[in-house]
C-alpha cells in the first residue's frame, strides 16, 4: 500500500490535469500486476516476443509507436529503443514507477504521450471515431504495436457510459469503438502489430465454466498469427474458488 500512494502522489504532477482520474485505475493495475506476476509471466513474455518477431523482420527502423503501453511489462521497450531512432509510448498515464524505469535504463530514444485511444469523445458526439488519425502526423513512422488495448477501450468505454447514465449507448457505441481501432490499424501505410484479449472465461476448479463472454463487444476476431490463454485472475484474486482466463491473438 504504501509503494502505491507513493506512486500515486508522484504521477499527479507528471500527469496533465484531464488525465489524472486515471492514475487511481494504473497503480491499481501495477499492484495487481505484482500479485499476480507468475500468472502473468507467460503472457507478458509472449507478447514481447511477438512484438519482436516483428520487428526482426523489419528493414526500416525509425519511428515505432506503442499504443496503451501502460505498464511496460508486455512490451519490449529497451529492445524497441535499440532497434529504432525514436519509440513514442502512448497512453492515458505513465506512472512515475515507469518513468523512473525508463531514465534508469537511459532510453533517451523514448518519448511519452498522453492521449484517450477510445474515440468515444467522438462517437458520443454523433461523429465517426478515428481514434489513430493522430498517427499519420507521425513522421518516419514504421512501426505501430496495439498491446494489450483493445479490449480495455470497451471496459473503459462501458463504465463511462453506465456512470454517465448513457448505459443505453452501451450496445451501439462500443462496437463502433472496437471497429473504429481495428480499422485505424489497417489503415496505417506501415507495419502494425496487434496483441488483444478478445474473450474470457471464468472457470471453477474443476473446469466448469461458470461464466464467459467476447471483449471485442461483437465485432469479428481479427486475422491472427499466434493466440494463447492469459491467467488475469488466478485461484485466490477474485475467490478461491474461481479463476479468469482470456484468450489472447497476436496479429
Amino acid at each position: 500500500m504504501i509503494l502505491e500512494a507513493l506512486d500515486y502522489a508522484a504521477s499527479l504532477p507528471l500527469t496533465p490535469s484531464p488525465f489524472r482520474r486515471h492514475i487511481a485505475a494504473s497503480v491499481s493495475l501495477l499492484a495487481r500486476a505484482r500479485r499476480c506476476e507468475k500468472a502473468w509471466a507467460p503472457h507478458e513474455e509472449m507478447s514481447q516476443a511477438h512484438v519482436l518477431d516483428t520487428v526482426k523482420a523489419m528493414r526500416q527502423r525509425r519511428t515505432a509507436v506503442v499504443l496503451g503501453s501502460g505498464l511496460l511489462r508486455d512490451v519490449p521497450v529497451a529492445a524497441l529503443a535499440k532497434s529504432f531512432d525514436t519509440v513514442v509510448l502512448v497512453d492515458l498515464v505513465h506512472l512515475a514507477s515507469v518513468r523512473l524505469r525508463l531514465s534508469a535504463r537511459r532510453l533517451r530514444q523514448v518519448r511519452l504521450i498522453h492521449r484517450d485511444l477510445s474515440g468515444l469523445e467522438a462517437a458520443l458526439a454523433g461523429e465517426a471515431p478515428e481514434p489513430l488519425a493522430f498517427l499519420r502526423q507521425v513522421p518516419y513512422l514504421d512501426l505501430v504495436v496495439s498491446a494489450n488495448l483493445l479490449s480495455q477501450i470497451g471496459v473503459g468505454a462501458r463504465m463511462a457510459l453506465e456512470t454517465s447514465g448513457r448505459a443505453e449507448a452501451v450496445h451501439t457505441i462500443l462496437p463502433q469503438l472496437a471497429a473504429a481501432h481495428l480499422s485505424g490499424l489497417a489503415a496505417l501505410p506501415c507495419r502494425t502489430c496487434l496483441i488483444t484479449d478478445v474473450s474470457y472465461r471464468v472457470l471453477s476448479r474443476d473446469g466448469s465454466v461458470l461464466e464467459e463472454d467476447d471483449l471485442l463487444c461483437g465485432v469479428p476476431v481479427p486475422d491472427h498469427r499466434k493466440s494463447w490463454d492469459w491467467t488475469v485472475a488466478p485461484f485466490g484474486e477474485q475467490g478461491p474458488h474461481q479463476q479468469a482466463v482470456h484468450r489472447v491473438i497476436a496479429a
